[in-house]
């Protein structure tokens, strides 16, 4: 048995796939008809929605098989989640990835697999839309058309799902989302004793943007402070913007030196695209810095809380100056 690889862009990924808030959720009824259908029309014992997590594949929707999930590394989801199109494995006792893998000799023995990956806005791919049987089996062209006008179905879901927590302007985390990665990353951070500084950004002058230069060029202006956030802070990190010129930024398990320097790069890299792009304008934020005290801050909403406190002091100390 072969086990499967990671993506090249794995920490995005898992942050992107936990960002969706799906993991352990309830049956959906808009997955769920999916895959009967796409059991009905294969006419498989077993088609599944996955979603392929750091350790495991957990399925979304279950037509037909009675587990909840598997380790990541007996998956044939795993694996289909690495290339843009269908993965078909038409014997899997002749194919040397699985020939001894445990879903194979062992329950639900498997012998046939097709599964298309679903790939969200940026480019991650979360899982897969697939079909299973105990029995070896091919699919023609008509069918493999069918099970990708599917999969393209799902895929629409999940992106759905993204976007109830995504900033449409600048493709960061939305309040939602960021509340609910933070949570994740506080709750992790808690558990190993690891620290964790929350960074609230606000951007100075911002309203006059708009007031001179225009709508269309303040939504510029944001979008270029998210493009450098992404650049600055790390893949582990997360980033979000609160809504307005309000950006927030979580780094867990970084020391105060690694912070400093994140911050370094980020003025560093600000300073640059202001020089580049010449707009007439230089985009300048205040930030608020707080370190994440486990008795204090029992919530994200306390932290932010704390956080725009400090925010708002640095920018009353940046006016009087």
């Amino acid at each position: 048995m072969l086990a499967p690889i990671k993506p090249h862009n794995e920490a995005a990924r898992i942050h992107t796939l936990h960002g969706l808030n799906l993991l352990d959720s309830a049956p959906e009824e808009r997955f769920d008809r999916l895959t009967r259908l796409a059991k009905r029309l294969f006419n498989v014992p077993i088609a599944l929605v996955t979603l392929v997590d750091s350790d495991r594949q957990w399925f979304k929707s279950n037509a037909g098989l009675d587990a909840t999930e598997t380790p990541r590394n007996v998956s044939f989801c795993g694996h289909a989640i690495l290339q843009d199109d269908l993965l078909m494995v038409a014997d899997a006792e002749l194919d040397e990835r699985f020939h001894d893998n445990p879903l194979v000799v062992g329950e639900p023995g498997i012998r046939f697999y097709a599964g298309y990956p679903l790939t969200v806005a940026n480019g991650s791919k979360m899982g897969t839309l697939c079909l299973i049987d105990t029995k070896p089996r091919e699919l023609d062209d008509e069918e493999r058309g069918l099970l990708r006008d599917l999969a393209g179905m799902a895929e629409q879901e999940l992106m759905a799902v993204q976007l109830a927590s995504m900033d449409e302007l600048t493709l960061l985390s939305n309040r939602r989302g960021f509340k609910t990665l933070a949570q994740l990353g506080l709750d992790a951070c808690t558990r190993l004793g690891k620290p964790a500084t929350l960074l609230f950004f606000d951007l100075n002058d911002f309203k006059q943007i708009n007031d001179l230069y225009g709508h269309a060029e303040g939504d510029s202006a944001l979008k270029t402070f998210a493009d450098v956030l992404r650049i600055a802070f790390r893949e582990s990190d997360v980033i979000g913007r609160l809504g307005g010129d309000e950006f927030v930024a979580l780094l867990t398990g970084s020391s105060l030196v690694e912070t400093t320097a994140i911050m370094a790069r980020l003025k560093d890299i600000l300073d640059e695209r202001n020089a580049t792009l010449l707009r007439g304008y230089g985009i300048r934020f205040s930030v608020g810095q707080i370190e994440f005290n486990p008795q204090r801050h029992t919530s994200v909403d306390l932290l932010l809380a704390d956080a725009d406190e400090a925010m708002y002091a640095h920018k009353q100390a940046l006016r009087q100056r």
